[in-house]
């Protein structure tokens, strides 16, 4: 090679370096698909998913400098969940959050490729979302909010509010299939606190307040809320009835107290989406699904609504108070 044919080389290399420098440290935008089970309208979701959000960013994920986000609304609607499905796995993002187990049902009957977290899903393992706990399997893990021991803790805390109720409704979602294992929990609990159960759907507004008024139509019952899309997105359409037939209700939600329920009892929502996020960003850095084992709250609330109780008639017994994580006054 002839010498200044050299130094030309030498210098076209030269004023590369700093372009490849900076082409390393401009980091790489990742993408990542999220189908919530409620609507952009509702407080609720946008709570869950900034706390999904605010995960991402203690993990080091900012929006728009090294992650795009792709947000689909499924409104607890399993047929706006099937098209949001197909349309976010079209998009071919690199891991899919899923707000609850039917939609990470939806997401599973589009792809089996592409990893999906579910943040806050009933009963993974009895819908059918996972083989095991231990070992999900395939390209899907997550976090769930509901033990079986929470159908007992649920009537027991309804019995402590209002021990003169003897009989039950609870509100679930039939055509969930993990709307049956969580019935059957209660189910099996039920005849030692010598409560007798009606199954109640939640599938719309008039099948909730048919039903509702009819079961309050005789004396001496309580409510049961169970988790469900379909029952976050009516819950404040509930508290009113359950406050109009003046039915001693528990929910799933805190944020149902603060709105005016008398009682709730269940894992902090907010976490089991933060904690998704760490399951995300564990994929986007390389690890799999499979190898991530779907996990179970870790932190439970309790909180009463004390003008709640008194409109209802109801001593809330002291120690109940003291054990709560939060009092509406």
């Amino acid at each position: 090679m002839k010498r200044r044919d050299f130094i030309a080389l030498l210098g076209g290399a030269a004023a590369a370096w700093p372009l490849a420098a900076r082409a390393q440290q401009r980091e790489r935008m990742r993408r990542i698909g999220v189908l919530m089970n409620l609507i952009p309208e509702d407080a609720e979701g946008q709570g869950r998913l900034a706390a999904f959000l605010q995960g991402l960013q203690e993990a080091g994920w900012s929006v728009g400098r090294n992650v795009r986000i792709d947000l689909r609304w499924g409104a607890g609607d399993p047929e706006i969940y099937r098209s949001h499905a197909a349309e976010l796995v079209s998009l071919a993002p690199d891991v899919i959050l899923a707000a609850g187990g039917v939609a990470a049902l939806a997401l599973q009957r589009a792809t089996r490729t592409i990893p999906i977290v579910f943040a806050n899903a009933a009963d993974p393992v009895g819908g059918g979302v996972v083989g095991s706990l231990a070992r999900p399997g395939g390209n899907t893990t997550g976090f769930t909010q509901f033990e079986f021991s929470m159908g007992g803790k649920w009537l027991d805390l309804l019995k402590q509010i209002a021990p003169g109720i003897a009989r039950a409704a609870v509100l679930r979602d039939s055509s969930n299939p993990a709307g049956i294992g969580v019935f059957g929990a209660v189910q099996t609990a039920a005849p030692a606190f010598g409560v007798e159960l009606r199954p109640l759907d939640t599938r719309n507004a008039n099948e909730i307040e048919g039903g509702l008024a009819a079961f309050a139509s005789i004396p001496n019952g309580g409510l049961i809320v169970t988790q469900n899309a379909m029952a976050t997105l009516h819950r404040k359409l509930i508290i009113n009835l359950a406050a109009r037939h003046r039915l001693p209700a528990i929910y799933p939600w805190a944020t149902a107290v603060t709105d005016g329920g008398l009682i709730s009892y269940g894992p902090a929502v907010m976490d089991g989406y933060r904690r998704a996020a760490g399951y995300v960003d564990r994929i986007l850095k390389g690890e799999k699904p499979a190898d991530l084992p779907v996990q179970t709250p870790v932190k439970y609330e309790l909180a009463i609504n004390l003008k709640t109780a008194k409109a209802l008639g109801l001593d809330v017994p002291p120690m109940l108070l003291a054990r709560a994580d939060e009092v509406i006054e």
